[in-house]
């Protein structure tokens, strides 16, 4: 056991504490793209070395589920997530996005688009809310996941290599449960798409310990918040150059007065490891050991805490850091010598656990330091005391599954057709011989049916030989594509959606549709013509009609039968549709058609199932 490690003291009293890591191993598939010095990779780095340390033994490890387009919005807004969603390489420089578009979203050099944007945000976020929900819940005191802590992303737009704020989204995910909530940043950047996200509260405090005067340009002392956020939001500029005395001399006593004075009832720490010495970005002086001082500290207050990652661009520098500070949080002592794994070579040629500071000159004297930190604590005491708020009962939290009867490993990735097909209702399309208390028949020709009146079961039987057409309907409401469930479509522009169906289901079951189809009735080629040399169509039914038509529903009749179409709505939270403005709310919508054969003397259904569906999202 190496000494410099194992000597090394921890910020205050420790106790063991519960430690859940959050980790996706997708999220070193991702790239900015050549020569951007974000490197996701690095969070893949960092893992090989914790699973190497044999730290996973320590802990609970956890794949997230990612997060939807919907978790997303509840910071972010539509347009960008959907945005984001739709976007592709291909869509630069295209026809698909003008220069306008990427102004708008603040797309470019520093936030490029790249393959598989959207399912990075969806990791990094994911992960955030999870860890957000295992201390909600209690199973947990301290989760990690250092896939996060991308703090620049605003509310409408991507910054600093930022596009979606987990930050944010976990912070919010807190507070359904939590009075107050204490976010602490050591990047050597500021964080301001937090600090804006809460600048007007007083149940989110802000601490950026950060380097004045650099991107994004914000920060400064005097920025204390506004409103109900006013001194709510700490801000402690500093020059190029800190090293870990100075550092530590500073950071304790003002976290010291703030867990005090604010008590709050959880805290993320944004652990961002460009203020290490000797990043490509960074130009502070801070050892390896020193960062983790501060992550060291504020454990050991004993508040329920969360752990990101952040910046760091000399990425085997990040996985020494991120590693040595998981550690920490486990309260266990690593060697110094590397165990062999996945990225040995990135380390040498020490191969060793540290991250020493330089002979780099510190900006910031003893002076300054005293006089921002009398500022700093002075600003403090204009805040009262641990403000409450009346706290209620909060609705049901994210990670619970929507589907009562789903039961996912997250470890196993399935297909979306199967998680399709658990959407529908078990009765949907059934074939058993008992459905919702009626017995089910077949006729000769193999036709499944449901027993009605004798006359009525003879008239199907009699027209399900001559009856095939194709039904078209039109629909104002039910063009999308769009992760929310929307795509514009109330402007009302009409879409026409056509459906096949044939009165009978195949005798053969080798011949029978998948149950991914979601369709039994689809075997046969129609047409419209049969349907045309009917005595008549919906077309002709008069104003109710049309009103019908307008609504997605359409109908031919033909003989004695009317053969009737319209859409239903299906989706995951069992949330009832009342049409198109409620599209965008949906988690994830799916859109049937059902198909009903219907007498015209006594308006009895024969025969109702649903034809093939399409999924939204």
């Amino acid at each position: 056991m190496a000494s410099g490690l194992s000597s090394f003291a921890l910020g205050g009293p420790t106790q063991k504490q519960r430690v859940s890591y959050f980790y996706d191993d997708d999220v070193g598939n991702y790239t900015y793209g050549l020569g951007h010095p974000m490197k996701p990779h690095r969070v893949r780095m960092c893992h090989s070395l914790v699973t190497n340390y044999g730290l996973y033994k320590k802990m609970d490890v956890i794949r997230p589920k990612r997060a939807t387009a919907r978790q997303m919005t509840r910071f972010h807004n539509d347009e960008y997530v959907d945005f984001l969603y739709r976007l592709t390489p291909d869509m630069v420089g295209g026809e698909g996005m003008s220069e306008s578009t990427k102004h708008l979203f603040n797309l470019g050099d520093d936030c490029p688009v790249f393959d598989g944007l959207f399912e990075f945000c969806s990791i990094s976020a994911g992960g955030s809310i999870a860890a957000a929900n295992k201390l909600t819940r209690g199973e947990s005191d301290i989760a990690i996941n250092w896939a996060g802590g991308l703090h620049h992303a605003k509310k409408t737009e991507a910054s600093g290599f930022c596009y979606i704020n987990d930050i944010v989204l976990a912070i919010l995910e807190l507070l359904r449960f939590h009075q107050r909530v204490l976010y602490i940043d050591i990047d050597i950047h500021h964080g301001d798409g937090v600090e804006e996200a809460f600048y007007t509260t007083d149940r989110v405090m802000t601490a950026s310990f950060h380097m004045t005067e650099f991107f994004p340009g914000t920060g400064k002392l005097e920025e204390t918040g506004i409103g109900k956020g006013k001194n709510y939001a700490v801000n402690v500029p500093l020059q190029k150059g800190m090293d870990d005395w100075s550092y530590q001399n500073l950071f304790e006593p003002v976290i010291k007065h703030i867990m005090e004075w604010y008590r709050p009832g959880a805290v993320v720490l944004q652990c961002g490891a460009d203020s290490l010495a000797g990043d490509k970005l960074g130009c502070f002086n801070l050892s390896m050991k020193g960062h983790a001082n501060c992550v060291a500290y504020v454990k050991s207050f004993g508040v329920p805490m969360i752990v990101v990652g952040g910046g760091g661009y000399t990425i085997r520098n990040v996985a020494r850091a991120w590693t040595f500070e998981t550690a920490v949080l486990l309260d266990e002592q690593l060697p110094e010598e590397l165990p062999f794994n996945s990225y040995f070579e990135y380390y040498g040629p020490e191969y060793r656990l540290d991250v020493p500071a330089n002979n780099m000159k510190n900006d910031n004297t003893p002076e300054d330091l005293h006089n921002l930190k009398a500022q700093i604590i002075e600003n403090l005491r204009h805040i009262p005391c641990a403000p409450s708020v009346q706290m209620q009962e909060v609705p049901r939290d994210y990670t619970s599954s929507d589907d009562e009867d789903e039961d996912v490993d997250f470890d196993t990735r399935i297909s979306r057709r199967l998680q399709d097909s658990r959407i529908v209702p078990d009765e949907e399309l059934s074939d058993s011989d008992e459905e919702d208390g009626r017995r089910n028949h077949h006729d000769a020709n193999g036709s499944f049916m449901e027993r009605s009146t004798g006359a009525s079961a003879s008239a199907f039987g009699s027209a399900s030989g001559r009856l095939s057409g194709r039904v078209t309907t039109t629909s104002a409401a039910h063009n999308f594509s769009s992760p929310l469930g929307t795509n514009g479509s109330s402007s009302g522009a009409a879409t026409s959606h056509s459906r096949k169906f044939a009165t009978g289901a195949p005798s053969d079951p080798a011949q029978s549709p998948s149950n991914n189809a979601q369709a039994e009735w689809n075997q046969q080629a129609v047409s419209t013509k049969s349907a045309k040399g009917g005595q008549g169509s919906s077309a002709g039914n008069g104003t109710g009609a049309s009103s019908a038509a307008r609504r997605g529903r359409a109908s031919i009749r033909h003989g004695s039968l009317i053969i009737e179409s319209w859409p239903i709505m299906a989706h995951r939270d069992h949330t009832l549709s009342r049409g198109p403005t409620l599209t965008r709310k949906l988690f994830s919508p799916l859109i049937h058609r059902r198909v009903a054969l219907r007498t015209i003397t006594t308006g009895e259904i024969l025969r109702c199932r649903c034809s093939t569906h399409s999924e939204i999202t």
